[in-house]
């Protein structure tokens, strides 16, 4: 017994001391630490997951009311009494795909069509959000890009030299996949089979980037194996240079390149030389009528 209470004798001078109180200070600090980082995140997920299903359930809702007549009550996709497509399944398009067509107001669509131009949108940013969660959570697909992914302002944390290379490699990745179909300046043109690129010019950045990640239409997809983000970047940034810098051309025609000279050409040009030698030989044909009368 004289050797146990000299034992916690020792232990309760100890447990007096500064050094013990610093050290169950920090053993409580660890462990409040260690049980912050096992429940939290948990909790925090799980949050976010109950949120994404809910958005889920009310996409699925505005889907079965607005899209589901021509894409399937589970995207699978739709055919008319003759066995045509009459809308594509959205299974795997992914979240950009929906955010990109509903956010442009190409769907829904007024009539089947060979293309469906943009329009007035029919939905606000909240529905659309739902409805590209709905179809993400369909398949695996692109989903909808972050702020961080599409936007430019990196640029201003450049040196110039630094900018100008930037800029200088969107125009090298855009003149080899774009100008094709949207022409060098941007504005867009004629393609087979009775379609269009349309004009690029004053459509937001992140659209673009949805285009780039999904290729809508007779678009190729530039998926980030093909061009990776940061080049994707680069070309929304050399966009935002062209449609900022003035046209020195005067009368530009349109922006449209060969194809707008060369329509120019044929009806104002040589339809104006028929014309005027039309005219020219009915004025003269009038005139060696009235000398023969007389």
């Amino acid at each position: 017994m004289r050797f146990l209470n000299r034992s916690a004798g020792r232990l309760s001078r100890h447990r007096r001391g500064p050094v013990a109180g610093l050290a169950v200070l920090l053993l409580g600090l660890v462990m409040a630490g260690a049980a912050y980082a096992a429940f939290a995140p948990a909790q925090a997920q799980q949050e976010s997951s109950i949120d994404n299903e809910a958005l889920v359930a009310e996409g699925r809702e505005l889907f079965l009311v607005g899209c589901s007549t021509c894409h399937g009550l589970n995207g699978q996709g739709q055919l008319d009494v003759n066995g045509n497509q009459l809308g594509p399944s959205l299974q795997g398009v992914g979240g950009a795909a929906v955010d990109f067509q509903v956010g442009t107001g190409r769907m829904p669509m007024v009539q089947p069509g060979q293309q469906n131009p943009p329009k007035n949108v029919a939905y606000d940013d909240d529905e659309i959000a739902a409805l590209a969660a709905f179809v993400q959570s369909l398949g695996p697909g692109p989903d909808v890009p972050r702020e961080e992914d599409y936007s430019t302002d990196y640029l201003d944390d450049l040196s110039a030299d630094e900018r100008d290379a930037a800029i200088n490699r969107g125009q090298q990745i855009f003149l080899t996949n774009c100008t094709a179909c949207h022409n060098f300046n941007a504005r867009g043109g004629a393609m087979p089979r009775g379609g269009y690129a349309p004009t690029i010019r004053g459509v937001s950045n992140k659209h673009i980037y949805e285009a780039m990640l999904t290729g809508p239409g007779q678009m190729d997809v530039f998926s980030d194996g093909n061009i990776p983000p940061e080049g994707k970047r680069e070309v929304l940034a050399f966009l935002e240079t062209l449609q900022e810098q003035p046209q020195q051309g005067g009368f530009s025609l349109g922006g449209l390149g060969p194809v707008g000279e060369g329509l120019y050409v044929w009806l104002i040009g040589i339809g104006g030389l028929v014309g005027f030698s039309v005219w020219i030989a009915a004025h003269t044909t009038r005139s060696k009528k009235g000398k023969a009368e007389a």
